[in-house]
């Protein structure tokens, strides 16, 4: 009977997608600290289209506490100001030449709970990503025993591999959540 219908790689990797989600989801909350990630979701109107800040300039954090983003082209430094102001983050971007000084300010304490209960939730949905890979997979074997293709044996086996890596990377969720939150809740 062939053991190529399944690979338990395929569920791993969809399960690091999970993960890889989460660390993107991560990198756009504010801790207090400046963190030239917090920008990259912005996008700017340059050039008569919508484009990603880093395609218009270079982020960088000199200060623990201030992004400097500087712009390539002069024209656009206007717009790098208004998309960083608009983004909701909370910041007061200040235009200094070609460079666009992002002040980072402190968080209050209400403001730092509600980004770990954010954190939280967002560490949920990443756990619900994986047990639902685990889930597909598990019907996936059921589906190739039904149909003869591996034995009640094999299904065992590779049922335990999937849950393996399961626990594996709700762990791995587990200790992000509880790393950004303590990052989040440090003055």
């Amino acid at each position: 009977m062939p053991n190529a219908p399944f690979n338990i790689d395929d569920i791993k990797k969809r399960m690091d997608g999970a993960i890889a989600a989460l660390k993107t989801e991560y990198t756009g909350l504010r801790t207090g600290r400046a963190n030239i990630h917090l920008l990259d979701p912005i996008t700017v109107e340059a050039y008569g289209a919508t484009t990603p800040l880093n395609q218009v300039a270079a982020v960088s954090a000199p200060e623990p506490r201030m992004l400097a983003v500087q712009v390539w082209d002069r024209q656009v430094v206007g717009a790098v100001e208004k998309a960083i102001r608009n983004a909701g983050l909370g910041v007061n971007p200040v235009v200094d030449g070609q460079t666009v000084r992002v002040p980072i300010p402190p968080l209050s304490e209400e403001r730092r709970k509600e980004l770990a209960k954010l954190a939280g939730k967002y560490g949920e949905a990443a756990r619900v990503a994986v047990r639902n890979v685990r889930r597909d997979g598990m019907d996936q074997l059921k589906k190739l025993e039904r149909d003869g293709d591996i034995s009640e044996d094999e299904h065992k086996r590779l049922a335990e591999q999937i849950q393996q890596s399961t626990d594996q990377y709700v762990r791995a969720v587990d200790a992000a959540v509880r790393t950004k939150e303590e990052e989040i809740m440090q003055v």
